[in-house]
């Protein structure tokens, strides 16, 4: 979920598929592309994304949400570093991802995996 944004979405998991967990692919800090790992969060309210900006000065300043179009500022961070999967670090319920369009942060709400046999 993005702080900014008005609905939870899925993180599609496509840097690798070779270690299931549950069941599913485990995510590593490469899932972060927008569309393809991460499809968006509905609307977006951050003043700091210009196109809510342009719609909210047009509205003379009647805060006007817009479709989020979510830009990555690099990988997830902090992952789990000594924990890889084909030399990429994995991802835990606490990694977040900075938004450089919205200036949101994006966290888990849930880890979609719940436990873990070693």
């Amino acid at each position: 979920m993005c702080m900014f944004g008005s609905t939870p979405c899925t993180l599609n998991v496509t840097s690798q598929q070779a270690c299931l967990m549950e069941g599913k692919p485990v995510g590593t800090i490469q899932d972060m592309n927008p569309g393809a790992n991460i499809p968006g969060f509905g609307m977006c309210t951050s003043l700091a994304n210009p196109t809510v900006a342009a719609a909210t000065a047009a509205a003379l300043g009647v805060l006007t949400p817009q479709p989020c179009t979510m830009v990555p500022a690099g990988p997830w961070v902090p992952s789990s570093p000594k924990t890889l999967i084909q030399g990429k670090p994995v991802l835990t319920n606490e990694a977040t991802l900075t938004c450089t369009f919205g200036a949101g942060t994006i966290q888990f709400i849930s880890p979609g995996q719940q436990k873990v046999l070693v």
